[in-house]
């Protein structure tokens, strides 16, 4: 549930959500091992999945995923500098959505049509990006979906400004 309480990251001076987001020393280990997840969920459907062997509806499956797994990778890239460096939580949000909503298609098309593994390594990705999803929403609806104020002012000096 959203919260009006200012409960502040180290790295966003804004109200967000309850709960908050995790700590900076949790989000390295916590995509190192998400992106390993998904690595080898792609190598595993990709592997399987194009083999010679196989029919051709799971071959296409497993290439269309590739498709997708791709298309994910750029929106992952993309959320960061809309949510952090142009101030963008509505972009931000709408990109996050965009996310959860290719992965659970890709975990079920994997892990139904080409390799059940390969599906059910997405699934803590999926979950992630919907604590993500929850966040960036939270923290919009929060600050009226304007951040440009997060680092102008912190204990009464102007500090960097971000537009």
């Amino acid at each position: 549930m959203v919260n009006q309480a200012k409960t502040s990251a180290p790295n966003l001076p804004l109200p967000q959500p309850t709960p908050p987001p995790p700590t900076p020393q949790v989000f390295g280990p916590v995509w190192t091992l998400l992106y390993g997840l998904m690595g080898y969920a792609s190598h595993r459907a990709y592997s399987i999945g194009t083999s010679p062997l196989n029919l051709p509806g799971i071959i296409s499956a497993a290439r269309q995923g590739t498709t997708l797994y791709t298309i994910q990778l750029g929106l992952n890239l993309l959320w960061m500098p809309l949510f952090f460096g142009w101030n963008r939580p509505i972009l931000a949000t709408a990109d996050v959505l965009a996310l959860v909503g290719v992965n659970g298609y890709l975990a079920w098309l994997w892990g139904t049509k080409v390799d059940a593994t390969a599906g059910w390594l997405l699934a803590p990705y999926v979950a992630w990006l919907s604590f993500a999803t929850y966040l960036s929403a939270g923290t919009g609806y929060l600050n009226n979906w304007d951040l440009s104020g997060a680092y102008e002012k912190a204990d009464g000096e102007t500090k960097k400004k971000r537009s």
